[in-house]
């Protein structure tokens, strides 16, 4: 391990240096690329750096076992020191994991209702008020592209455009589907219901991300149609896109202009394009790991809200929370941690194995 944060600390070095240099200054592209693989391995210098402190002190403290005079005080340090160590070791293993390069993404996210009628509906907004508070806690920009709402409040659809630090790092965790046991605002009998509203988390990714030609793309405008929302026209806003080669189509009306619906469209085009391309090269693997976020698929039932028990409770993990007041307003940062801890101990297991 040392070895390995050895060579990090290098690199580290070395683009420390290269934002120094002018031609980089001067190049805003590169600039900007080097800084933020700089910003990415500043934690893990500064826990190696402090490690190896901890390792000199703890082979000062040995040495001082060989005095009679300071051999009582050397072992009340190291009875300190040796489970400091152990931690840390623990921390930089966590940092050492291989991140995702599409963690750090933008999303595009798309809420509809499900099964629940009206209801379903309400529980959309409730998700997406939810989200939008966790946005503002973490200083993400957010932007609606779509709403379709429902007759009594809330969306029968609704899709917005995220952006910030290691977005699609958190909210991938979100895509599937989300229950909720309540009284519905109308039942008149007080019974509880189940509903449940569907979460789809896509990464924004651009046609150099995935193995495509520009060449192979077919994009078609058509005049928007069906009940659509305020914000369909009768202009040929609406955009198909068609990827040439593997026949898949991806098309969007959803978006207030012709240019958002071409972003929907390529982003979802783009996804499932991604998606044929890393299953073709699993298939090709002896073994492969099940992702704890799931296929994504609306089916996948991930998590219920139980209102008359205060219970939140997230099913790929078996975490049951009994604060589900302050979930619904926002506070879903524990949850999304929790997972992330489970996604690292199993790429952690994995790479023991």
């Amino acid at each position: 391990m040392l070895d390995k944060l050895a060579a990090i600390h290098d690199r580290f070095r070395n683009l420390e240096e290269q934002l120094a240099d002018p031609s980089v200054i001067s190049d805003m592209d590169r600039f900007q690329k080097t800084n933020k693989e700089y910003k990415k391995l500043q934690p893990i210098v500064e826990a190696y750096l402090t490690y190896k402190d901890l390792l000199g002190n703890i082979e000062t403290a040995e040495e001082m076992l060989r005095d009679p005079e300071m051999k009582e005080m050397a072992s009340m340090e190291l009875d300190e020191l040796k489970p400091q160590r152990e931690q840390m070791e623990e921390e930089i293993k966590v940092m050492l994991i291989p991140r995702d390069p599409e963690d750090e993404r933008d999303v595009i996210i798309e809420i509809r209702s499900g099964t629940g009628g009206d209801e379903a509906s309400i529980f959309a907004g409730d998700l997406l008020r939810m989200y939008s508070r966790y946005f503002d806690e973490m200083k993400w920009k957010a932007e609606v592209l779509y709403e379709n709402e429902g007759s009594v409040g809330g969306y029968n659809k609704v899709v917005v455009e995220v952006k910030g630090e290691d977005v699609f790092g958190r909210m991938k965790f979100e895509s599937g589907a989300h229950r909720v046991q309540r009284v519905p605002k109308t039942e008149s009998q007080g019974r509880v219901h189940t509903s449940a509203a569907t979460v789809a988390v896509m990464p924004k990714l651009e046609i150099e991300d995935v193995e495509i030609k520009k060449s192979d793309l077919k994009i078609d405008t058509f005049r928007s149609s069906g009940a659509g929302g305020q914000h369909v026209n009768k202009t040929e806003s609406a955009i198909r896109i068609t990827h040439l080669p593997t026949g898949i189509v991806s098309e969007s009306q959803d978006g207030r202009s012709q240019h958002k619906n071409k972003e929907i469209a390529m982003a979802q085009l783009l996804r499932r394009i991604q998606e044929q391309q890393r299953k073709a090269h699993e298939a090709e693997q002896t073994s492969k790991r099940r992702s704890l976020v799931g296929s994504g698929d609306r089916s996948d039932k991930i998590r219920t809200y139980n209102y008359p028990q205060n219970r939140v409770t997230d099913h790929r993990i078996n975490l049951t929370l009994y604060n589900l007041d302050q979930i619904v307003e926002g506070q879903i940062g524990g949850i999304i941690e929790a997972l992330q801890m489970a996604e690292n101990t199993a790429k952690m297991e994995e790479g023991m194995t």
